[in-house]
């Protein structure tokens, strides 16, 4: 039997660490244990909010779903977002601490290991269980002497650990047993088995493969986890928009949605309420030349507002004031809003070297990024259809033409009368600052129906299908793996 506290560490980035602490987390709940997910350092431009209007990484907000538990800040107190090759704003229990090099964060991990051990001290004293997850590789052994992620944190938690590795990509066996090499024997003693992720085929072909591994490590692999299409649970980065241009499959006689993949693209998970509407293809793009195919075309958010909207000036703005004049339908979402008006200002160099930018100047809006962060669960209004969501940025953006969007009726549950976005006079272009925009029935269906797409039944409510696909994961996970050991 393990110990009560378990970190699901990983051979290499992307192996499906935070799936299995997510399918862990909702196994637990389910018998009644109080058990609560736990990343001390996340590095992801996909965050959410918590319900005091706090910042945290999406795949902890999706283990503490799993979990059936509100999300807080102490389940992943330090956050990373990149805007950069080598910078990132960090997020330190939430809110904003500034802009650092790595570098710069690299000398003060002592400060931030000592955050983390504090935040899951608080964790503890609440909750029967903690699941870790770790990042990327945990054999990193340049990185190991300072690393606040992996080991240091299960040490620090006396929890055992289960390496995850993915049988997709290749090189299994040299994944698990590489890892063990590069790793100090207290290190080793530590893992008490291994999930193999992502299998295809039969998986008792690989019962050769799984002996092998058992008697090489002296170790048990806990179960192989076939690949999986029925569900679809909420992914930490982008890796799962890579594959971008796909247009194998795609149907002429079906409407198409096109997300422009920017890249330093934020919250691509605002579109998984569309992508689960049957009759409707939603595919990112990173090429101008696909855009006669969509019916409405969607800049999402950035992490670097200016440098994505140089890109996108230099790639889409002859094509995109094409596709308006051909009655085309383009919405924007917090960064994706921004590009779209006049200019970005950042006097203060808040994303990089001060300056301002022009932008599309596809809808009569001006905006400056500012501090304090705007961090909020804002509730609002589209003429009669309601929705809830949320919104992360930097500054503001000001309306010179046009008519404001949205009615925001409330922040963080403080009521208010505040207006967002804008929207052209023919209704072609549209942006907002709110984040899960499709999420609420009445709001997408009415922006269908703005680009022109009345679909009888096209919701999917998305709180019940998150359920379902939790129940699905659990069911999925329960059997495949060995639990006696986990529970």
């Amino acid at each position: 039997m393990m110990k009560k506290n378990i970190a699901i560490l990983g051979t290499g980035s992307d192996v499906g660490k935070s799936i299995i602490t997510a399918a862990i987390c909702r196994s637990l709940a389910d018998r009644g244990v109080r058990v609560a997910p736990f990343k001390s350092q996340n590095m992801s431009n996909n965050s959410g909010i918590t319900p005091e209007g706090l910042e945290m990484g999406r795949a902890q907000i999706v283990q503490a779903e799993a979990s059936r538990i509100a999300p807080h800040v102490f389940m992943n107190p330090i956050l990373l977002k990149p805007t950069g090759e080598k910078q990132s704003q960090v997020i330190l229990n939430g809110k904003v601490h500034g802009n650092h090099t790595a570098m710069d964060y690299h000398r003060n991990k002592g400060f931030y290991f000592k955050k983390a051990t504090e935040a899951f001290d608080c964790l503890e004293r609440s909750y029967d269980r903690i699941i870790l997850e770790g990042a990327g590789s945990c054999a990193e052994v340049n990185l190991m002497a300072s690393d606040i992620v992996n080991f240091a944190m299960a040490e620090y938690a006396d929890a055992d650990v289960i390496l995850a590795a993915d049988i997709h990509r290749g090189g299994v066996f040299a994944q698990i047993v590489g890892t063990l090499e590069c790793l100090p024997k207290k290190y080793c003693d530590r893992i008490k088995g291994f999930i193999i992720n992502r299998f295809r085929g039969d998986i008792a072909l690989f019962k050769g493969g799984v002996d092998w591994i058992e008697k090489q490590t002296n170790k048990k692999v806990l179960g192989v986890l076939p690949w999986y299409t029925h569900f679809k649970i909420d992914a930490e980065d982008s890796v799962e928009i890579e594959d971008c241009n796909n247009f194998n499959g795609f149907h002429l006689d079906q409407p198409a949605i096109g997300i422009i993949r920017l890249p330093h693209i934020a919250n691509f998970t605002d579109f998984h309420a569309l992508s689960k509407i049957k009759g409707i293809q939603t595919i990112f793009f990173d090429r101008p030349k696909h855009l006669s195919k969509f019916k409405a075309v969607i800049i999402p958010g950035s992490k670097n507002t200016r440098e994505d909207l140089e890109w996108l000036l230099k790639h889409f703005k002859g094509p995109l004031e094409d596709y308006c004049q051909s009655k085309g339908h383009v919405f924007g979402i917090c960064g994706g809003y921004q590009m779209l008006g006049q200019f970005v200002d950042d006097p203060d160099g808040l994303e990089g070297t001060p300056g301002r930018t022009d932008a599309l100047n596809l809808l009569p809006v001006q905006t400056v990024l500012k501090a304090p962060k705007t961090t909020t669960i804002s509730n609002f209004t589209w003429e009669h259809a309601n929705g809830k969501g949320y919104e992360i940025h930097m500054g503001y953006t000001i309306i010179n033409g046009g008519v404001p969007l949205l009615e925001i009726s409330s922040r963080n549950s403080a009521p208010c009368t505040d207006t967002d976005g804008c929207i052209s006079e023919d209704g072609r272009i549209a942006g907002t600052y709110i984040h899960g925009f499709f999420d609420a029935e009445q709001i997408l269906t009415k922006w269908l129906k703005t680009i022109g797409l009345d679909f009888t039944t096209p919701y999917v409510d998305m709180l019940s299908s998150k359920e379902n696909d939790y129940a699905l994961l659990k069911e999925h996970f329960e059997t495949h793996i060995d639990l006696s050991y986990i529970l």
